[in-house]
């Protein structure tokens, strides 16, 4: 089995619960939603090559061609978390569920746990794989910023995710609506109450704007009356130069 990758590399985990964790990212191609603030370029078909760490932070790349296969893939995962101890490798994107057959082929050969940044929303596609996936990092999207509300598909994706270690993150901006935001919480509360809850403050991008500081205190204001743990955290990577 064989797809075509962005890109394989070491660096920090910047956001949520693992923030500051060594980790190696496996980007994927291609992504199911249209989210205003995505700063990933990820076309289907658009890379010819895979940028691929030649020395765990090195920032170092050797460009090799796409399709890669999962066995490709897995050595150089492996390859880096032998150069570096690493907590987990990070299936991201785009939207990795997109491709859950090839997860599943390269976790079979990996020595590390698997970790999943996910929109949340391919629920089906979860489910086929939960079993090879440790970690998940979900993101809820508001209708604000994609073009056709999730709710359902999110709350369907986190009764099949609360088995293993989720946590849920929602980008917060100046076009976040109180009644969407209030929406996210609702349903989260009704489905896993005591799931770790991040509001991470948008990176000004693409015409996103940051949400005012009240703001993102109202915001943890209501989430925390109805969740157990709620916590802000920002895209730290981007604050210290990270990829």
């Amino acid at each position: 089995m064989k797809e075509n990758l962005i890109e394989i590399f070491s660096s920090i985990q910047g956001e949520g619960k693992y923030v500051g964790c060594r980790q190696v990212f496996v980007r994927l191609e291609g992504c199911n939603l249209d989210c205003k603030y995505c700063d990933t370029e990820n076309t289907p078909g658009s890379h010819a090559r895979c940028d691929v760490e030649t020395y765990a932070g090195s920032r170092e790349f050797a460009k090799l061609p796409n399709p890669r296969s999962a066995e490709q893939t897995a050595m150089e995962i492996n390859r880096l978390c032998k150069e570096v101890p690493h907590q987990a490798v990070s299936f991201t994107g785009g939207e990795p569920l997109l491709h859950a057959a090839y997860i599943r082929e390269v976790a079979k050969e990996l020595e590390v746990p698997v970790f999943l940044e996910t929109n949340g929303t391919l629920y089906e596609q979860l489910a086929e794989i939960i079993d090879v996936v440790d970690i998940i990092s979900m993101d809820i999207k508001l209708p604000s910023i994609i073009s056709k509300p999730q709710w359902e598909a999110h709350k369907r994706f986190i009764e099949v995710a609360k088995a293993k270690d989720l946590y849920i993150k929602l980008v917060v901006g100046e076009e976040t609506t109180e009644e969407e935001f209030r929406q996210a919480i609702d349903l989260v509360a009704e489905t896993a109450p005591e799931t770790l809850f991040i509001i991470q403050p948008v990176t000004p991008y693409g015409g996103c704007k940051a949400a005012s500081p009240e703001k993102i205190l109202i915001c943890q204001n209501y989430a925390l009356s109805k969740l157990k743990d709620v916590r802000v955290i920002p895209q730290t990577h981007k604050m210290i130069a990270q990829l």
